[in-house]
């Protein structure tokens, strides 16, 4: 009965569905959470790019994630390491716990709340506002994200099972000593094609690519967040151990942080 229960239980963690880098759905609510944010700036920027998908981010996004770990890629400032054509990629990292409380609007609004310290008249930041800079940089006009379920922890982070969640960009922002936008003149007067809330469109530019490829450094290869990968003995023996574990551990987390989250 005890083993019986423990399965369930380990059946019921394996369980978590996150959204994969094809679901339209997810690539949908990627693509309008980041235009969002940068229909809105202020003050109004003249340049601001839509901002469309692309699966190569997307594929690098993804073999980031499956490390579960709490850092920056570090083949960000490789070029050819992070992308087929794009030389320079910037990054954003969001991470929580439990995985079923990650969505993308919380995440990206998380970035994006970091407008609070930032002064564009001064272009400086009174905290971290890296992530809102790079979601609202105007020449950044593509964007490729994934989510992976980590379900013995997130390194750096927590080790109770999270999600964590990684948005590429290109080309890359943050640029030292540059400001993400310009504002002189109206609306898209700073940037050519059709103005759509207040961002200039280009269907040649915001056309979806398919690539065969993959980073060199990503040995394992694409692989889904919620692929099953238990032996039988795994089942059996190892996992149910680890669940117990793991509940008694999250339990005692949970009671005292009920939602836990963190960015990079």
């Amino acid at each position: 009965m005890l083993l019986w229960v423990v399965l369930v239980l380990d059946l019921g963690v394996s369980a978590v569905t996150l959204p994969q880098i094809t679901d339209e759905k997810f690539i949908a609510e990627c693509v309008e959470e980041h235009n969002k944010a940068r229909s809105a700036v202020k003050p109004p920027a003249n340049d601001m790019l839509y901002m469309s998908w692309d699966e190569a981010l997307a594929i690098t996004a993804r073999a980031w994630g499956k490390h579960c770990d709490f850092k920056h890629n570090v083949h960000l400032r490789e070029v050819g390491r992070m992308h087929p054509t794009f030389d320079s990629v910037g990054e954003n990292i969001w991470t929580g716990y439990p995985p079923n409380n990650f969505s993308v609007k919380s995440a990206v609004q998380m970035w994006v709340g970091e407008v609070q310290d930032y002064s564009y008249e001064e272009n400086k930041c009174t905290d971290v506002c890296g992530h809102y800079t790079q979601v609202v940089w105007a020449r950044s006009y593509k964007v490729g994200c994934a989510v992976v379920h980590c379900p013995h922890g997130v390194k750096n982070f927590h080790q109770s099972p999270g999600a964590i969640f990684v948005c590429n960009y290109a080309p890359g922002g943050n640029i030292r000593g540059q400001q993400p936008y310009a504002t002189t003149g109206n609306p898209c007067s700073g940037c050519k094609g059709e103005c759509d809330n207040k961002l200039c469109r280009n269907p040649e530019r915001e056309s979806r690519k398919s690539y065969n490829w993959a980073p060199g450094w990503d040995t394992d290869g694409p692989r889904s967040s919620a692929a099953p990968t238990n032996t039988f003995l795994d089942v059996l023996i190892v996992r149910p151990i680890a669940v117990i574990l793991t509940c008694i551990a999250a339990c005692v987390v949970h009671y005292v942080y009920p939602n836990l989250f963190c960015y990079e």
